[in-house]
């Protein structure tokens, strides 16, 4: 009986250590798809999006939806701590079971206490079995403590480096961020210069996506700051605005949307892939052939001279082929907005808003009060 109980524990504490290390430290891509922690995202986050789904109110919902990343996270760290000592209890409780000692849920106790390295001092006499698990389990515990310290910090200044570029696009491309608005902002004698350079940046900024998403995928889920922001936003604004320079405007740089073009594609497909989505176009064009009348249109009264003609619909049409399913699937599994092409009328950017400023009597009554707190 005692070996069912052993071999039950190897397992799991096995299959908990390399969760952890493919997941946290492990820096390539993990194909495999039997997963623990894929696994415990894919339920987890089913059933937040289920609870959430009723909420009519849209900002009330989206800040249920932000909390989901960086407590799913904690609940990881918990499931792996909870596994990690419930295999080494099993294993305390296989060797006591052998030698006639104490039953499971008091194995299950010296379990947790050395996994935390408590050191209570309480623990029964011990076999040269039972102390060299003791020292392996503290071992374990202290390093795996030690580890997610240091994960944090390297998640949080991946966030923030993906964060930047989007809050940069704010003042470029409108809230949310469209292809139209990148275009028709850059229009000045330097604007097809701007339009290289801001498409330079974000073919960084895609590959910088990639490999940090890739590697800790639990990111997807960190939502942007303000509502119409979002990391997927942003990805397929730049990806309209790449297929639109690609199909023709007269004097654009069509090289460098070429490359930002085809590493913001690889981005959106490999993401795909990672979470498992299944590719398909949205229920309603994002592009009517009256919007994309209206874009030329808007582009040329701005002194830009965009292509136009069936050729080049059927072309950027393909281009959009190449990417939309792509990143739809994307927006129906993290629950966010696609953004338009054309921006709607009577939107203004989100460092344009703010809230009504107080009077000049209020804000020298704030003031005294907070010299009274800080005097207290």
């Amino acid at each position: 009986m005692f070996v069912i109980p052993l071999i039950a524990g190897a397992l799991l504490v096995i299959i908990v250590l390399w969760d952890a290390f493919e997941t946290v430290i492990f820096p390539r891509r993990v194909t495999r798809r039997i997963r623990l922690a894929r696994f415990f995202y894919r339920a987890t986050w089913r059933a937040w999006r289920a609870a959430v789904h009723p909420i009519s109110a849209t900002r009330l919902k989206d800040n249920l939806l932000s909390i989901f990343g960086p407590l799913s996270f904690l609940m990881l760290l918990g499931l792996w701590a909870f596994l990690l000592i419930l295999g080494f209890g099993l294993l305390r409780w296989g060797a006591s079971i052998y030698e006639g000692q104490e039953g499971f849920t008091t194995q299950l106790y010296y379990s947790g206490m050395t996994f935390f390295t408590l050191g209570l001092g309480d623990a029964a006499r011990l076999s040269s079995f039972g102390r060299l698990l003791t020292i392996i389990e503290g071992g374990t515990g202290l390093g795996f403590l030690a580890i997610v310290i240091g994960y944090l910090p390297g998640l949080n200044q991946s966030f923030s480096r993906r964060e930047v570029n989007i809050s940069l696009l704010d003042a470029r491309a409108g809230s949310p961020p469209t292809a139209a608005e990148i275009l028709y902002r850059h229009h000045d004698e330097y604007g097809m210069e701007s339009i290289r350079e801001l498409l330079h940046e974000w073919e960084r900024w895609s590959a910088e996506l990639l490999e940090s998403h890739l590697s800790y995928p639990i990111l997807a889920y960190f939502r942007s700051q303000h509502d119409n922001q979002s990391w997927l936003a942003a990805l397929t604004s730049i990806l309209d605005a790449s297929a639109f320079v690609m199909v023709g405007v007269e004097g654009a740089c069509v090289r460098q949307a070429q490359l930002t073009f085809a590493m913001a594609r690889h981005t959106v497909v490999d993401l795909s892939l990672i979470f498992g989505v299944t590719p398909r176009w949205p229920d309603a064009d994002r592009l009517s052939p009256a919007q994309l009348t209206n874009l030329r249109s808007r582009l040329m009264s701005a002194g830009l001279q965009p292509r136009m003609g069936e050729e080049a619909d059927r072309k950027l049409m393909e281009l959009r082929g190449m990417y939309e399913p792509f990143i739809f699937a994307l927006s129906t599994h993290f629950l966010l907005a696609m953004p338009p092409w054309t921006p709607e009328s009577g939107i203004a950017d989100n460092w344009q808003t703010s809230v009504t400023p107080p009077e000049r009597g209020t804000i020298r009554l704030v003031s005294a009060r907070r010299r009274s707190i800080e005097h207290f």
